[in-house]
C-alpha cells in the first residue's frame, strides 16, 4: 500500500497537455479508485485497427507522445505499459497518455541502478524485462515508442504471435519487416529505436534530433 501511495503521489504532480490528468484517488477497504480526466474522443487502437495511418499523422502522434514521455522521465517517472490502447484522443485530434498505474519512479530503483519488477504487455515489452536482468525505466519506454509506432504506419503489430514463447522469441530476434511504403527515414528511425541493446538504443534526447522525428515538431513549453 506504501508503494501505491508513493507512485500516486508522483502520478498527481504530472501536469501536462499531453497527459491525462488524475484529479482524485478514492479508496475503500478492498479498492482504489482514481478520477481522471474525461478525454472524449477514445483510444488510438480504435483508430488504428480500421487501417494503418500516413506518415504524416502517425509523426504528429509520435511528436506528442515523446513530449509527454520526455516530461515524465525528466520526473522520474517511467511509464512500462505503453501501447495504443493506453493513448487516448481528444476531441480536436491531440494524444494523451493514460494509464500510469503500473509506472516506476526513481525511488523504485534497486542499488544496481535498475528495476526489476516483470510489468507490460507482451507484443510491446523489451528484451531487457524478458531477460528477467533488471532495466533501465527510461530505455523500456523507448522500445515501446518503436513498437508503437511501426503499429501505427503499418497497421499492425510486427512481433504478434498466438504462440507466446514464439512472440518472445521474435522480440528477442527483432524479427520483423517493414513494409515497402515506410520512408528510408521511417526506416532507419525504427531500427535505432528497436535496438536490442539498451545501451546502443536512441535515448530521448537523440530521439529529438533524428532526421525523421524532427519534421515540423514543436516544442511544448
Amino acid at each position: 500500500m506504501e508503494n501505491i501511495k508513493r507512485e500516486i503521489s508522483f502520478i498527481h504532480r504530472l501536469n501536462h497537455p499531453h497527459i491525462v490528468k488524475l484529479f482524485e484517488v478514492l479508496a475503500t477497504k478492498t479498492k482504489i479508485y482514481f478520477v481522471k480526466e474525461f478525454v472524449k474522443g477514445g483510444e488510438l487502437f480504435a483508430k488504428v485497427v480500421i487501417g494503418r495511418f500516413g506518415e504524416d499523422l502517425s509523426l504528429k502522434y509520435f511528436q506528442q507522445l515523446i513530449s509527454a514521455l520526455s516530461y515524465c522521465h525528466s520526473r522520474g517517472v517511467y511509464h512500462r505499459n505503453l501501447k495504443p490502447e493506453n493513448l487516448l484522443l481528444y476531441e480536436n485530434g491531440d494524444l494523451k497518455v493514460s494509464d500510469f498505474e503500473l509506472c516506476a519512479v526513481t525511488e523504485q530503483i534497486h542499488p544496481d541502478g535498475l528495476l526489476h519488477t516483470l510489468c507490460g504487455t507482451p507484443a510491446y515489452v523489451a528484451p531487457k524485462i524478458l531477460a528477467k536482468k533488471g532495466y533501465e525505466g527510461a530505455k523500456i519506454d523507448v522500445w515501446s515508442f518503436g513498437v508503437i509506432l511501426f503499429v501505427l504506419t503499418a497497421g499492425y503489430l510486427q512481433f504478434n504471435d498466438p504462440n507466446l514463447m514464439s512472440m518472445y522469441r521474435k522480440i528477442y530476434k527483432v524479427e520483423f519487416w517493414c513494409s515497402k511504403w515506410m520512408s528510408s527515414d521511417l526506416k532507419q528511425f525504427l531500427s535505432r529505436l528497436l535496438d536490442t541493446n539498451p545501451t546502443s538504443r536512441i535515448t530521448i534526447d537523440e530521439i529529438r534530433c533524428d532526421p525523421w522525428f524532427k519534421k515540423g515538431f514543436k516544442e511544448i513549453k
